[in-house]
């Protein structure tokens, strides 16, 4: 069998798992192994055929096999049709590295009360005069994917962000054009197997509604409904995200940004052959059967991406 799956799961969370998200364990082996076959048949796509990543990927999508199948798709398809944030993601690359240092995406120690991953976003520390904000999109997406890729438990209870606004100013919003976030947010929403369970937003500066206002056009009713802005009222933050969970900068007990942020590089030099691999898994478009994708199909700004699906 190709990357044999070993469960790390507690008993508890197995039956979350069969509770929230239908997994059979009886019925897991055959499910991967479905899906392993689809991709092996699918001559546009080169893939990871390991049972973890296919597991990672049923779990996201509650074992729906076809909706399994439309996300690794899109997955390897926006990969493909964004170059400029998969290529080259070597965490000892100088301007990735610089990114890197800003700890501006960090996965916290352990979990909250739900068991949910929280993770904060801190893009205010990052300078677009300074570097570009493709390159902060490739170090994020090679922080999340390491992440995803070593945290089972978030497979199964999901994540939470809390977004730090503190310092965002206007070149922040100048940067995030309409097209930048339709395409980040077609690509986090549609492409990978993350469900996110709450999004809060702290620190929020006086043009925050500015730049909350375009993403908000790109998320589904029901992402929406699992907003929460609570300024800079930490209080507020803590009724939703306990301070056990949380760094000291931030009012908890959970270690400090500086520890997490170098445990992150760590784990990136420590993946990095993975990282640099993980460029020949894409798809070909001269071999999809019927129509090819393109850019200006999927992050296009014509047309509604109401259809997005938010677990």
């Amino acid at each position: 069998m190709v990357g044999e799956y070993v469960c790390t799961l507690s008993e508890e969370l197995l039956q979350r798992a069969k509770e929230e998200i239908n997994e059979v364990p009886e019925r897991r082996a055959d499910d991967i192994e479905h899906i392993r076959d689809w991709l092996k048949h699918q001559p546009h796509i080169t893939a990871r055929l390991d049972d973890w990543t296919i597991l990672r990927f049923l779990r996201g999508c509650k074992f729906s096999l076809q909706r399994t199948k439309e996300k690794l798709d899109m997955f390897y398809t926006c990969k493909t049709l964004c170059p400029e944030w998969y290529k080259n993601r070597d965490p000892q690359d100088k301007k990735i590295r610089a990114i890197l240092e800003l700890g501006v995406i960090l996965p916290l120690p352990g979990y909250e009360t739900s068991g949910s991953r929280v993770v904060i976003t801190r893009w205010g520390r990052f300078e677009p005069s300074k570097l570009s904000l493709n390159d902060l999109m490739k170090a994020s997406l090679a922080v999340i994917e390491v992440w995803m890729d070593e945290d089972e438990q978030a497979s199964v209870t999901a994540m939470v962000t809390v977004e730090d606004c503190q310092s965002l100013g206007f070149s922040h919003i100048t940067a995030l054009t309409p097209s930048f976030v339709k395409k980040a947010s077609a690509l986090l929403q549609e492409g990978y197997p993350m469900r996110p369970k709450g999004l809060h937003y702290i620190n929020t500066p006086a043009a925050f509604d500015t730049v909350f206002n375009i993403f908000k056009s790109f998320m589904k009713e029901k992402m929406r409904k699992r907003v929460h802005i609570h300024g800079t009222d930490m209080e507020s933050l803590y009724r939703h995200v306990p301070k056990s969970v949380l760094p000291v900068e931030y009012g908890g007990t959970n270690g400090t940004i500086e520890e997490i942020t170098k445990y992150w590089i760590e784990r990136l030099d420590a993946r990095r052959d993975w990282l640099l691999e993980d460029e020949k898994y894409v798809v070909d478009e001269s071999k999809r059967p019927g129509k090819a994708k393109t850019s200006a199909e999927l992050f296009g700004l014509e047309g509604s991406f109401r259809k997005l699906n938010v677990d």
